[in-house]
């Protein structure tokens, strides 16, 4: 069994490292951009995702009520050990909304309902969740209470109403750790260890992927809204 733990500030660093991991080990799945271990820009994207996810957790130390929340599922036998977390941002003037970020569970702990109560638990305390995934995904948010309203690019943004809250949320700018020394010295290192070639053509691959997604996520945004153009 589990139990969840509601944070607002940030988490100690043993706590810390583990879900800095998770993101690590399930980047594919909780990644806007679900590059596969096979694109050499796999490695590259891991760590920006896993240093935004940082970025975030050293936020929830400003003490800002926009600042990031987390929820961990941590084991009842073994309470140092995190089996799940889901990072929300609140509404900076809504009140009743946030958005879901990222969230990941040990795949050896799914399917026993760890992430819907994450989800409950942060339904209680902001009701209008808002999330963006890829098509193949809804299905897993609708059962548990979202819907669809609206088609953003590669991702389908749902809701857990029937609209889109107005609020404002503070996301991480990644344009700093795009420029940044690290991934500057993991892009020559790629480009070194592949080739310019090979990395061009998994550039082309991830715009190939993103297009795909844009198509799938279009084409399930006029089957649940088929009177909307």
């Amino acid at each position: 069994m589990f139990t969840l733990v509601h944070l607002e500030a940030s988490p100690p660093e043993s706590l810390n490292t583990q879900v800095l991991q998770l993101v690590v080990d399930y980047f594919s799945d909780i990644s806007p951009v679900p590059l596969t271990p096979s694109n050499p820009l796999y490695q590259l994207y891991q760590y920006v995702i896993g240093y935004e996810v940082h970025m975030y957790l050293q936020a929830m130390d400003s003490a800002l009520d926009s600042s990031a929340r987390l929820i961990l599922a941590v084991d009842d036998e073994d309470p140092a050990r995190v089996l799940g977390f889901a990072l929300y941002l609140p509404s900076q003037d809504d009140a009743e909304a946030c958005t879901l970020a990222y969230m990941a569970v040990q795949v050896s702990h799914r399917r026993k309902g760890i992430a819907k109560a994450m989800l409950q638990e942060m339904s209680a305390r902001r009701p209008h969740i808002e999330l963006a995934c890829m098509a193949s995904k809804v299905p897993m948010f609708e059962a548990v209470g979202f819907q669809v309203v609206a088609a953003q690019g590669p991702h389908l943004v749902l809701s857990t109403r029937d609209y889109r809250s107005g609020g404002m949320v503070a996301v991480q700018d990644l344009t700093p750790i795009f420029k940044s020394k690290e991934v500057q010295q993991i892009h020559a290192y790629l480009v070194k260890q592949y080739g310019k070639k090979a990395m061009s053509d998994a550039e082309s691959k991830r715009d190939r992927l993103l297009d795909q997604m844009a198509y799938q996520a279009q084409a399930l945004f006029k089957e649940r809204f088929p009177t909307i153009h």
